[in-house]
């Protein structure tokens, strides 16, 4: 890291103030539709007493799950020791605690009432999923704190691969236990099975790595520093891995659930019949989350960076897509509270919910999305968390090492 020189982003041009002004709006409307959402209450989204996660929900989870996945880079380095990711660990370990940040917020301003927060935080069950996650968050923002204070401070710096190290470790309990949250939940024909939690860490990889890249090459590419191939290569080969892991871990998820004859009808929703639901899985999860990705990731396309860009901005739209039909469509699917009967009644049991998405929870999910740059914006003008080059020879150099 000696040929590594690290410095602030100038953040004085009017290219950067445009962006920040344009994060900021969306926060700002993000800001207003929770006001109109807490003010008039849930009745005036699509959701009801069926579909009680919406797509507020869907970029919580997402952002939450990305969160993780953008701390791999760094963890890459400081964990199994490879110099070519040590200069990319402090912009990974800010994005990590900024997806986070913008996730959590997104999830507590989902809540009919956001000021019962204080309940959730003073009231614990132990035997629920939701409450160990309170600690887990808390303890991401701790450690990934204190592992980029490690990487920044060289008085601290021989403390970095144990800060990394743990960090690491409570990222893939986090990861768990937000899989653990709809693997846990019985009640739902979908869910209640241990494929989940493994199946949302590699998500999260995937979601994390492509937004990582995003952010990576728009800040070089913005501040006219050099950003060689060997760098983008061998982030976009790393993505390929992780979107053919996500790929196979759906498939395994889905054949488990065709297995057991219970599971038949619910994988009949999701598979064929649910319509929307079915198409947002079939194209959006599988052919524009995964397949395309890997098609240009795997072939000469992916040796431009324009097409890597492409297939960062197709995982994370199919990454949208499978947390939707994983939280949406699971929900719409009616309980089976009496086995092998048909149940009818006026609260709709037994039918198929519809759920519309209402303006304020789309931009209340993207006033999230919009925190979570912006801090990564400011983050990028006030430390030194980009390095000035990161050329082909600099890059060959700390190989050498």
């Amino acid at each position: 890291m000696a040929s590594i020189t690290f410095r602030e982003v100038e953040g004085s041009s009017l290219k950067y103030w445009l962006l920040f002004g344009a994060l900021g709006l969306f926060v700002l409307f993000g800001a207003l539709a929770w006001n109109f959402m807490h003010h008039h209450g849930h009745v005036v989204t699509g959701m009801d007493n069926q579909i009680v996660w919406g797509l507020p929900h869907v970029f919580a989870v997402f952002l939450i799950v990305a969160a993780s996945g953008a701390l791999n880079v760094a963890s890459i380095a400081s964990v199994f020791n490879k110099p070519m990711y040590k200069p990319l660990a402090p912009l990974s370990a800010i994005l990590a605690l900024a997806l986070m940040a913008g996730g959590l917020l997104v999830l507590v301003l989902d809540l009919g009432r956001s000021d019962r927060l204080i309940v959730a935080m003073t009231n614990f069950n132990f035997k629920s999923m939701f409450t160990w996650n309170v600690f887990l968050y808390s303890g991401f923002f701790g450690l990934v704190g204190i592992y980029l204070w490690t990487m920044l401070d060289p008085a601290v710096k021989t403390w970095s691969k144990t800060a990394g190290t743990a960090a690491f470790l409570w990222r893939l309990a986090l990861t768990t236990g937000t899989g653990s949250l709809f693997g846990f939940l019985i009640a739902r024909e979908l869910y209640g099975t241990a494929m989940l939690a493994p199946m949302f860490i590699i998500m999260s990889f995937a979601y994390g790595l492509a937004i990582y890249l995003l952010v990576l090459a728009a800040a070089y590419a913005w501040t006219g520093r050099p950003l060689g191939d060997a760098v983008m290569m061998r982030l976009k080969s790393l993505l390929a891995v992780f979107v053919a892991a996500v790929l196979y871990f759906v498939v395994v998820h889905h054949l488990t659930n065709l297995y057991f004859t219970q599971a038949h009808a619910v994988e009949a929703f999701i598979l064929r019949d649910g319509g929307p639901i079915t198409n947002l899985f079939w194209i959006g999860q599988i052919l524009i989350g995964c397949v395309i990705p890997l098609a240009i990731l795997l072939t000469a396309l992916g040796r431009q960076r324009t097409w890597i860009m492409v297939a960062c901005v197709l995982v994370i739209l199919g990454g949208m897509a499978q947390m939707y039909v994983t939280i949406i469509g699971a929900q719409a699917y009616p309980l089976d509270m009496f086995p092998g009967m048909q149940a009818t009644s006026s609260y709709f049991d037994g039918e198929v919910h519809a759920y519309t998405p209402s303006t304020p929870e789309l931009f209340l999910g993207l006033g999230g999305v919009a925190v979570a740059l912006l801090m990564t914006t400011f983050a990028v003008k006030v430390l030194r968390l980009l390095p000035v080059s990161l050329d082909d020879a600099t890059v060959a150099k700390l190989e050498q090492h």
